[in-house]
């Protein structure tokens, strides 16, 4: 009888060391979780816009018009976040003076040309999915940026 409770007990210890090296695993993941559209708003929309959304980013004096307070495009629109529009104005379907005409789009065009830290253009050529990918996960931080 002896025998055979150390024989269970030495069969849980790989159970045991399993569960603990998925809740260790888990935990090292969330550690490591990138909120991708705000490193793509830092990266590509900062620099204008300021980090916190309001327009006053260190490139603002660079610009022929003021550089608009995207924390308020929700509240200038009835208080719903324009989710459609503000996707097609990142992607440059959606032509703004401030980005230049639609032959310089300013970050679809750069999108798809530049792979992703963050998502792979699989298949290979598919980098409109990757592109798509950034737009919406950008776009998503804008929401969140909004004011309340």
């Amino acid at each position: 009888m002896m025998i055979d409770l150390k024989l269970r007990n030495i069969a849980a210890v790989p159970a045991v060391a399993i569960a603990i090296g998925f809740f260790a695993a888990s935990s090292l993941a969330a550690d490591k979780l990138v909120d991708v559209g705000k490193f793509e708003y830092e990266g590509a929309c900062a620099v204008c816009h300021g980090i916190t959304g309001t327009g006053n980013g260190p490139f603002m004096g660079q610009l022929a018009t003021k550089v608009p307070d995207i924390t308020l495009l929700a509240r200038n629109n009835g208080g719903v976040f324009p989710f459609d529009r503000v996707y097609q104005v990142i992607d440059g379907r959606q032509e703004l003076k401030a980005h230049g005409s639609r032959e310089m789009p300013i970050w679809g065009r750069s999108f798809r040309m530049q792979s992703s830290a963050f998502f792979e253009n699989y298949p290979p050529q598919d980098a409109e999915s990757g592109a798509r990918s950034r737009i919406l996960a950008l776009t998503e931080y804008m929401y969140r940026l909004q004011a309340k």
